[in-house]
């Protein structure tokens, strides 16, 4: 099955496991990368700029990784991949769960669920430009 975002892991260079309170971190083998296909790549780049605030460095016409949006990654026109709203889901945090969905709705983006809460909190889902479903959370109330 086409999967919404391929998860890379670009980077698994061996370091220590930490502690941090109760919990054992990680070091190794941690999401590093994260592609979204794209069926518009211009498109793309406009809505999650405006959305979002996400800047690019092109590498060629088909293919920009971006950055801001917490980890790095790329948006990929020229890939077999196909944008989705069945595959892995992306999840965004904002301290303000309205004004991000209002920044994505006037982006360009459609709100495929509207904001829930769950435990934890709240979020809304949407799909971007190229029908790529993601989702935005927040545990301020």
């Amino acid at each position: 099955m086409i999967s919404l975002a391929t998860l890379i892991i670009v980077a698994c260079t061996p370091v220590a496991d930490k502690t941090v309170g109760e919990r054992k971190m990680t070091e190794t083998t941690k999401i590093n990368y994260i592609e979204l296909p794209t069926a518009d790549l211009v498109a793309s780049k406009a809505f999650y700029a405006a959305a979002f605030g996400w800047s690019y460095v092109d590498y060629g016409p088909t293919y920009a990784s971006f950055t801001g949006a917490g980890i790095d990654g790329g948006l990929d026109a020229d890939s077999d991949r196909k944008p989705s709203k069945n595959g892995a889901l992306v999840v965004l945090y904002a301290k303000d769960l309205e004004a991000a969905q209002m920044s994505v709705e006037k982006a360009g983006g459609k709100t495929t669920a509207p904001i829930f809460s769950f435990p934890g909190g709240r979020r809304f889902h949407f799909a971007d430009p190229s029908g790529n479903e993601l989702a935005v959370w927040s545990d301020l109330i």
